[in-house]
């Protein structure tokens, strides 16, 4: 049967959302191509530069904006979401212990990209079962895409003050990822705002990188900070970083829906290497090979040895003054990276000042 002849696509669009039940995704929803509006916001972010040194972000034209030009013959856009928020989370506590590390909740398990992608395929294999073949690509922050775009459009969520997508009945610890179609399936409709007067993502950002509702500087955000920037940390933003290694939860855990969050189910992101209660010292000592094998199939190995041993060197300045602090940096004042070298040093004349 050819999805372009007599297919039901009322019928086709409800089946697809059992089917991504069926798979893992705790939502389903169905966007159009028009990103108008934030084909606009996303420009007037990039002149303002707060994109900062991601580059990629004002690559590739119009493809970001325009499905059909980064993918010909788009018609609908399948975007799902999945749960990652592990049981038991131990944030709360690692954050006010400032001898232990601090990684965003969706790196403590296993890497997500390759996990949904695999599901969209397999998505994409139940639809064309069922109607024959049809064009599509599945996405999972891997290409070009305005993903929390189109998942505010297909109903999955609002943007918040934060720029994450929050849902009503599950807050906002999920991935989102989506599959490109030349279906014509109907389409859902988008969430409204529901953040009302809420400021509480705003005041508690430590480093003040939500400059307005809705508007992020990158480069104050301490997930730009810690993963995006290949360089050295600004000085001024280092104390301001706590014991945040790898990212930042911050605006996620005040946020009042995120009191209807859920864990995610199975054991995929649950914590590996016992990276929720992980001390400082103890991953400062980690040579680069171990860092490579302890982080396979993590999404935190692609940002590599040195970032890993800057970020913790940051942290260890900010740490409380004792001996094991003292020796776990002085062990890579030596060390054959510059930059890594410079925050080292730094965070040695915390101490010593």
């Amino acid at each position: 049967m050819n999805a372009n002849s007599a297919t039901d696509y009322q019928a086709l669009a409800h089946q697809i959302r059992e089917w991504g039940t069926e798979l893992g995704f705790q939502q389903v929803g169905i966007a159009d191509t028009d990103l108008t509006l934030a084909e606009q916001h996303l420009h007037e972010w990039l002149d303002q530069g707060m994109h900062g040194t991601m580059n990629y972000m004002s690559q590739h034209g119009y493809k970001r904006s325009r499905p059909e030009e980064l993918v010909p013959g788009t018609l609908r856009i399948i975007s799902v979401r999945m749960d990652y928020l592990p049981a038991d989370d131990l944030a709360d506590e690692v954050l006010n212990n400032p001898e232990l590390a601090f990684i965003s909740r969706y790196a403590l398990g296993r890497d997500y990209h390759k996990l949904m992608r695999n599901r969209l395929q397999k998505l994409a294999k139940r639809i064309e079962q069922a109607v024959g073949e049809f064009g599509y690509r599945a996405f999972v922050d891997s290409a070009p895409v305005l993903e929390r775009a189109l998942a505010e459009k297909a109903g999955l969520g609002w943007t918040g003050k934060h720029s994450n997508i929050v849902n009503r009945k599950a807050g906002s610890w999920f991935f989102l990822g989506e599959l490109y179609t030349t279906l014509p399936l109907p389409t859902d409709q988008a969430e409204s705002d529901h953040c009302g007067r809420c400021t509480d993502c705003i005041d508690i950002c430590p480093t003040q990188a939500i400059i307005a509702p809705y508007k992020v500087d990158a480069r104050r955000c301490i997930s730009y900070l810690t993963i995006e920037l290949d360089g050295s940390i600004p000085e001024p933003l280092r104390p301001l970083m706590g014991n945040r290694i790898f990212g930042c939860d911050d605006c996620l855990m005040v946020c009042p829906w995120n009191r209807f969050a859920t864990a995610a189910d199975g054991d995929e992101f649950l914590p590996r290497h016992g990276l929720d209660t992980a001390r400082l010292c103890d991953l400062f000592s980690w040579d680069e090979s171990t860092f490579l094998k302890r982080f396979e199939g993590s999404p935190i190995r692609r940002m590599g040895h040195e970032r890993w041993l800057r970020n913790i060197a940051v942290a260890l300045g900010n740490a409380p003054t004792s001996a094991n602090t003292i020796k776990a940096l002085q062990r890579h004042q030596q060390h054959a990276s510059e930059m890594v070298r410079e925050h080292v040093n730094w965070a040695l004349t915390q101490h010593t000042a």
